[in-house]
């Protein structure tokens, strides 16, 4: 067989060209922060615990000092039992008719995770335990270390798992590079079913937040800010918000947030999704752009 010739060649990566791009999707266009945003954004998204469980807790010594020294959000709460609703109210803005842990109800809708690529803002996920990257098993690991497809909300939107987008969902244990080396702009961090106090005692999900969150805070630049709340616990009740879920812990720390100071007026995970994209600039999603949602404001240096 002869060789190529030059233009044929040529053809031939122009139109190599044009597939990888069709893969990767069209170029994000960069958002332009606003002014006084912070220079990241983190959660850690911890599991089943109210408020009252926790804040004030002698088995949680280390949180509630944070909440103390930190910005506590006092009428804060969940959407609705059980916990994979409340990711998905946090990362798309809605529960999308979903009302129990599913693992096969993926989810065909904008989310944070599509928001911040298409206006290429660096972000990752890191899932504890996870075995891989793009890990699309219901559960890993041994209990109670255990890693649990309902705690990982971006696996759910299929705009995240069928694509590349994937990639940006990766083990912890990529985390303490990512720290040393630069953190993205937003960062998200779930524990696994011990460490997040879902089926170990409160003091163990203490200590591992007293470990983790000193060596994190540093890392997110001048102005970032940490977020620790839950995603369900107990039963509460509260105004006109949806409410079922119960009342949680919410803190909000690190050098872009006041410090010693309480919010008092209600708010629930839309209105923290609200907060995030508000802070990146991004439009609100679904139930994070109602009237009805409030903002948590107060929380800034």
């Amino acid at each position: 067989m002869g060789r190529r010739s030059p233009v044929r060649r040529v053809l031939g990566l122009a139109v190599l060209g044009l597939v990888l791009d069709a893969v990767a999707g069209p170029t994000p266009v960069p958002a332009v922060a606003a002014p006084g945003s912070p220079s990241r954004i983190a959660i850690i998204l911890m599991e089943n615990k109210s408020y009252r469980a926790v804040i004030f807790s002698p088995a949680a010594p280390y949180l509630t000092r944070l909440a103390r020294n930190s910005v506590k959000l006092k009428a804060y709460y969940a959407i609705r039992h059980p916990s994979l609703p409340n990711y998905l109210a946090l990362t798309g803005g809605s529960t999308f008719g979903i009302k129990s842990d599913c693992t096969s109800c993926f989810v065909r809708a904008p989310n944070i995770a599509s928001q911040l690529s298409k206006q290429g803002i660096s972000w990752r996920a890191y899932m504890q335990t996870m075995p891989h990257r793009c890990y699309r098993g219901a559960f890993a690991g041994t209990f109670p270390y255990s890693y649990a497809a309902k705690h990982d909300p971006f696996m759910y939107y299929r705009n995240v798992r069928s694509t590349p987008l994937c990639h940006h969902v990766v083990p912890f244990r990529k985390l303490s590079n990512d720290i040393a080396r630069g953190l993205p702009r937003f960062v998200w961090i779930t524990p696994n079913e011990c460490y997040d106090m879902h089926s170990c005692a409160i003091s163990v999900g203490d200590k591992w937040l007293h470990d983790l969150i000193p060596k994190l805070i540093p890392a997110l630049g001048p102005s970032g800010i940490l977020i620790v709340t839950f995603d369900e616990g107990g039963i509460g009740t509260c105004c006109s918000l949806p409410k079922a879920g119960g009342q949680v812990p919410a803190i909000i720390t690190g050098p872009g947030a006041a410090s010693n100071t309480v919010i008092s007026s209600a708010a629930n995970h839309y209105s923290m999704l609200r907060l995030i994209e508000d802070a990146f600039g991004l439009p609100r999603l679904a139930k994070a752009r109602m009237s009805t949602t409030p903002d948590i404001s107060g929380w800034k240096a």
